[in-house]
This record gives structure tokens, sequence and C-alpha cells, in this order.
């Protein structure tokens, strides 16, 4: 979830350690605030940033990646693992 005060080295930092922890699988998704009681959204990133993010993820070795503004933890989460539907 993007778009709470991050930076790109931050980003980039955090999915080192996610794959030097043994994550194989990334989601990159905007955070959307909800209503106007909910914490603010800091930035929007743009889908190109997303692409790039999602190259950096599949560079650092990250067999899975979905990034965009409206992906989510469970985006297409069948396709990983072998059960989309034909």
């Amino acid at each position: 979830m993007l778009g709470l005060g991050e930076s790109g080295d931050e980003i980039r930092a955090v999915m080192a350690d996610l794959w030097k922890a043994g994550c194989d699988i990334l989601t990159l998704g905007q955070y959307l605030s909800p209503t106007r009681n909910h914490f603010p959204v800091m930035r929007y990133w743009t889908p190109n940033e997303f692409i790039t993010l999602k190259e950096i993820a599949f560079s650092l070795g990250f067999s899975w990646v979905e990034s965009g503004p409206l992906v989510r933890s469970s985006y297409r989460s069948e396709v990983p693992f072998g059960q989309a539907e034909a």
C-alpha cells in the first residue's frame, strides 16, 4: 500500500528486505483514504511508477508481482498458485 509518505528509496529497501526474508510474491497498490476521518493520501503514485516498481521487484528476484494503483493484496491471487480458470 503506497501513498502514505514513503519514498522510492524506502520502497526499494522494503522490497529487498522482503526478498531476503523469503517473500516471493509481492503486491503493490495505492492507498485510498476511505473517508475524511481516515489518514489522508500523502501522494498518488502514477501508473508508470507502479510499472517501474514492478520491474525493480522482478530484478530483485520476486517470482510474481502485481503492481498498480488499484491492486490489492488479494488481486489475482489465484494466478501465481496455478488456480486460474482456463
